[in-house]
Order: C-alpha cells, then sequence, then structure tokens
C-alpha cells in the first residue's frame, strides 16, 4: 500500500501540476468517445495499451470482460452500458479479452469453483462461449482457452447487442461494436472482422469492426 501512496504523492507533485488545464477541463465534464469493457486483471491496462488520456475511454472492467444479457434486474455492467451509449452518446464499444486469463482458464478446464460461488455465477453469463469450445477439439490445453478468450468475446457481443440503449444505437447506425483480444506477452491485439468472423492483427486492420 505503501507504494501506491507513494504513487499518488509522485502524481500530485510532478504530474499534476503539468496536467493542470486538462484536469480543470475534466473537472467540469467528461466527453468520452469509447466504452471500453475489459477484464479485471491487473495486468490489462486499457489506458496503457491504447495510449489515452484521462477521459478518453470509460471503462467497465470485471471478470472475464463479461456483459450479462439485458434481464429484468439490470446490475452496474448494465447501469453503466445505458449511461455510455444514452446519455454520454459515445460512438463505439470495445470488448478486450486478454491471454492467459485466469476466468476463461478455469471455465476450459472445468475447474471446480465450488469455493468461490459468486465467481462461478457469474462466470454462468460465458456460457454459450463454452459450449462452442466444448464442442471441438484441442491438441493442447492451452489452445482451448485461448479458444474459449476470443469466443467469449462473441458471446459477450452477442450479450451487449440485447440491451435496448445498444439496440436502438445500432439501429439508428451511431455506434459500433468492436471485440479485440489482447496478448499481454507480445503486446499485439486481434480484433474481430465481423465479415469473415475471423480475428485479425488489429495493426494491419485499423478499420475492421464487429458489427
Amino acid at each position: 500500500m505503501q507504494k501506491v501512496i507513494e504513487g499518488f504523492l509522485k502524481f500530485q507533485k510532478d504530474v499534476f501540476p503539468e496536467r493542470t488545464q486538462l484536469f480543470k477541463q475534466l473537472a467540469q465534464r467528461q466527453n468520452p468517445k469509447v466504452l471500453f469493457v475489459t477484464c479485471s486483471d491487473s495486468r490489462v491496462v486499457p489506458e496503457l495499451f491504447t495510449q489515452q488520456e484521462p477521459g478518453d475511454l470509460f471503462v467497465i472492467r470485471n471478470a472475464g470482460n463479461i456483459v450479462p444479457s439485458y434481464g429484468p434486474e439490470p446490475g452496474g455492467v448494465s447501469a453503466t452500458v445505458e449511461y455510455a451509449v444514452s446519455v454520454l452518446q459515445v460512438s463505439d464499444i470495445v470488448i478486450c479479452g486478454h491471454s492467459n486469463c485466469g476466468a476463461m482458464a478455469a471455465i476450459s478446464s472445468c475447474q471446480c469453483l465450488d469455493h468461490l460461488p459468486a465467481v462461478a455465477h457469474w462466470l454462468r453469463h460465458a456460457d454459450s462461449a463454452k459450449a462452442i469450445v466444448a464442442s471441438q477439439v484441442y491438441a493442447t490445453q492451452q489452445e482451448k482457452a485461448d479458444a474459449l478468450v476470443r469466443q467469449n468475446v462473441i458471446a459477450q457481443l452477442a450479450n451487449i447487442r440485447t440491451h435496448p440503449s445498444v439496440a436502438l444505437a445500432l439501429a439508428q447506425r451511431r455506434l459500433n461494436l468492436h471485440g479485440w483480444v489482447y496478448d499481454i506477452e507480445k503486446g499485439v491485439i486481434d480484433a474481430l472482422d465481423g465479415a469473415s468472423s475471423s480475428f485479425v492483427p488489429l495493426s494491419a486492420n485499423h478499420q475492421v469492426v464487429a458489427t
């Protein structure tokens, strides 16, 4: 914790004074154009690997970068999606999985999660991805886990389309959906190409979208 406090003190002393005007503007309003849904994993820092400034991304982070389908009892994720799309009027939504995801590894290897009932319940929102991966044969457990990471991104894109605010924005053609997988070790991103239903390197396919 001391390291965290020291980091804040450094920010307060060295960083904040140099960015006073930015923070003065942010204190009055925010105007992000992208809703970024990713995993809570400490190794995944979207502002870092996309090199965005404070105020540029509206971020949802949770175990497995999951967006539950819209239901009669919407939770915090649903409320955040609705606010981003209906109030902030974001133009793009990114659902970003990542390599070596603990949540997806647990699902793909059928780990017993009886001792983590809340986690087990939450990961049920990835059941469609789990079913698709379970129907295939993989050479290694790692390949199976990697496949699940990708299928889960696709599943969560399907889930988010069930949200009324998202459905409306898509119908009005004012919103694009993106599915990404970030490789922590290699520092690369593969993006879902909706036209081919395959993941392609983002570096060579800048305009690719999932919708």
